[in-house]
């Protein structure tokens, strides 16, 4: 495909670039521009999409006449729109307060789409929006959606399924203004503990913790270390290291006090304080905290506290201590090149809010199917 006929893409809340990854990394796609609100993470996509024109600025602040000015693409030109609005509003975790104005970042993101009218978006948010307001918001949305003409439909997407060490649901909502009808990825892996049926015999297993990291240095509390401890053990790391630096990135342990590390010690695979002596078990902190992963199963979802043990469940599985960055990043699908930038706290959040790699990958291509199938491209 020669590069005028490629499709443009504009990531809008794009974080550090999760979600545009299967789109950057496919040659049948330009990603033309980037809204991200965080000076740091806006840096971090930079870095990592460097042909890309980065907007760091509200979404309020960004437009159409801003992209045709900048880089001289008409409205008309841009094919594809994704994001995904912050989602701690919609989060079954978080207080779900409709009233935070992160809630209403859906009502810009209608307003870009207004603005461009590409042939397709992609719209992807965490499962919680599924039930807020006992499921009327996300009516609300999809009929915000369908206003302008787009066909609207959506689905419950596990990282996991796409071959992702960890078990994160996504909603993705697809609008499309092209004639044939999109197809969600069909799954490419399935769980091994869940009753077997004639399809699973065609996926894989669910990829474990131990596979995506056993390739990563054993450190301790307080501890680094930036020399992997062996040679790729299966197709994963190779992956995650095809273009790795020498130097392994953001593989250092937070200095935890005495009495959290005798804790974690105590911990059994996949553990809980319920696993504990009574006098050792944490006050504070709710089930899912201050618990052990499992080393032969997937990772839960990671959050951004993902080093942490007081946050959700991240705890590594056999050191006595959280997940570094670099593990973190591993659980995302992130290959140990992609660059973070700023405090531990920043890069951490720059994980912990992104879309897995994996997922990202498996959905774009299913729109350039969409697109090849009626001859689009």
């Amino acid at each position: 495909m020669s590069k005028a006929k490629k499709l443009k893409v504009i990531d809008l809340f794009s974080g550090v670039g999760g979600l545009s990854y299967g789109f950057a990394h496919d040659d049948n796609f330009e990603i033309v521009a980037a809204n991200e609100i965080l000076p740091n993470m806006a840096k971090a996509y930079s870095l990592n999409h460097p042909t890309a024109k980065v907007y760091a600025e509200d979404i309020k602040d960004f437009n159409a006449e801003k992209v045709e000015k900048d880089l001289g693409i008409k409205a008309s030109e841009i094919d594809i729109i994704v994001g995904g609005p912050p989602c701690q509003a919609y989060s079954t975790v978080g207080k779900r307060l409709i009233d935070d104005p992160r809630g209403k970042l859906f009502q810009e993101y209608y307003r870009v789409l207004k603005e461009f009218n590409p042939k397709l978006f992609l719209f992807e948010n965490v499962k919680g929006l599924l039930s807020m307001q006992g499921g009327e918001l996300l009516k609300t949305i999809i009929s915000l959606f369908e206003s302008l003409g787009y066909k609207v439909q959506y689905k419950l997407l596990n990282a996991a399924d796409y071959g992702a060490p960890q078990v994160r649901e996504r909603v993705v909502i697809i609008g499309s203004k092209l004639k044939t009808d999109f197809e969600y990825p069909e799954p490419t892996h399935y769980n091994p503990e869940e009753k077997p049926d004639l399809f699973n015999k065609k996926l894989k297993p669910y990829l474990t913790l131990e596979e995506a990291i056993s390739d990563l240095p054993f450190i301790k509390s307080n501890e680094e270390s930036f020399e992997y401890s062996s040679k790729p053990q299966n197709d994963f790391q190779k992956f995650m290291r095809k273009n790795a630096p020498t130097k392994l990135m953001d593989h250092n342990s937070p200095n935890n006090n005495e009495n959290l590390v005798k804790i974690m010690e105590l911990l059994p695979d996949g553990g809980t304080p319920e696993d504990l002596p009574e006098e050792l078990r944490p006050t504070s902190g709710f089930k899912n905290t201050y618990c052990r992963l499992w080393w032969k199963r997937p990772a839960t979802t990671i959050t951004r506290n993902l080093s942490t043990p007081s946050s959700s469940r991240c705890i590594h599985p056999k050191a006595p201590r959280p997940l570094t960055t670099r593990e973190g990043a591993r659980i995302q699908c992130f290959p140990d090149d992609y660059r973070f930038f700023g405090s531990r706290g920043d890069r951490n959040l720059q994980i912990g809010n992104a879309v897995p790699t994996f997922l990202s990958n498996a959905v774009a291509k299913a729109i350039l199917e969409n697109f090849k199938s009626e001859n689009a491209i």
